[in-house]
């Protein structure tokens, strides 16, 4: 019965966590959602939560959902700010849209400790640095 199921492959959907710089404040993350697909994105749920162990204790965030209508062809949108004081978990994002009748979803998790400054890189859609996971 599985096997009937057809489910289709998420291609040219992104996620980035990106760094705001601002002189003589704090950084500021924030995450986005980036559709590099020539059709938008229609009626985006974004579910986040953050789960793991800290010092020995299992650590859990709570489950956020955001909706968007329309991601717009080749355009991005703020899903939500992060706190670096999460970065230690595991930062998982499950994002189901539709194109057209087809519903397309995926996971995309930030493993512990992978929002670093060693993983930044320039993310031209957003015109910042930030960790990019596809």
């Amino acid at each position: 019965m599985m096997r009937d199921i057809d489910i289709p492959e998420v291609k040219n959907v992104t996620l980035a966590v990106v760094r705001r710089q601002s002189p003589g404040e704090s950084d500021e993350w924030q995450v986005f959602l980036i559709n590099n697909n020539d059709v938008p994105l229609q009626n985006a749920l974004v579910a986040s939560k953050g789960y793991g162990l800290k010092d020995g204790e299992e650590q859990r965030t709570s489950v956020l959902r955001h909706f968007f209508a329309e991601v717009p062809a080749m355009g991005v949108a703020l899903i939500e700010p992060i706190d670096p004081a999460v970065f230690h978990l595991n930062n998982e994002y499950w994002v189901s849209y539709y194109i057209g009748s087809t519903i397309f979803d995926k996971r995309f998790v930030f493993v512990p400790d992978s929002i670093c400054e060693a993983n930044l890189r320039f993310i031209e859609e957003l015109k910042m640095e930030g960790v990019l996971h596809s």
